[in-house]
């Protein structure tokens, strides 16, 4: 189940499940080749997998999106060293450098915090508080 830890040994892993919203007036080769790059930054991080999934959810708050403008990417990551942190920051960065990215929401134990553009100030506060939440110590 997303978002649940999985005992494996030596190991507790966690999934977090991200759902990428494009502009809707973006062509969805772009959304494809601008995930396709998200994925492979997240990659790169000390995360045990990336997997892109079909998308049959609509984020919290979404009123009337389009199912294409949608992605969903299941990460697999282990729940200490701080790689949450590092994972979320990443997202942040990403979203920033991606004009056709509208917004990402990052869910983890259920637990769903939707990244916009927007204050950079607002944003921090609200990604440290949702981290201080979610990192296992």
């Amino acid at each position: 189940m997303p978002g649940r830890g999985v005992e494996r040994p030596n190991s507790v892993l966690r999934e977090v499940v991200m759902v990428v919203e494009s502009e809707q007036e973006v062509d969805p080769e772009e959304v494809d080749r601008s995930v396709r790059q998200l994925r492979a930054e997240l990659k790169g991080l000390d995360v045990v997998s990336v997997a892109t999934v079909a998308s049959a959810a609509v984020p919290v708050g979404a009123k009337g999106v389009d199912p294409s403008s949608l992605s969903t990417l299941l990460i697999t990551l282990s729940a200490t060293g701080g790689v949450f942190t590092v994972l979320t920051k990443t997202v942040v960065d990403w979203l920033a450098r991606h004009a056709s990215a509208r917004r990402i929401s990052v869910t983890i134990d259920g637990d769903t915090i939707v990244l916009e553009k927007g204050s950079a100030q607002e944003r921090s506060a609200l990604i440290d508080a949702y981290i201080r939440h979610h990192e296992v110590e």
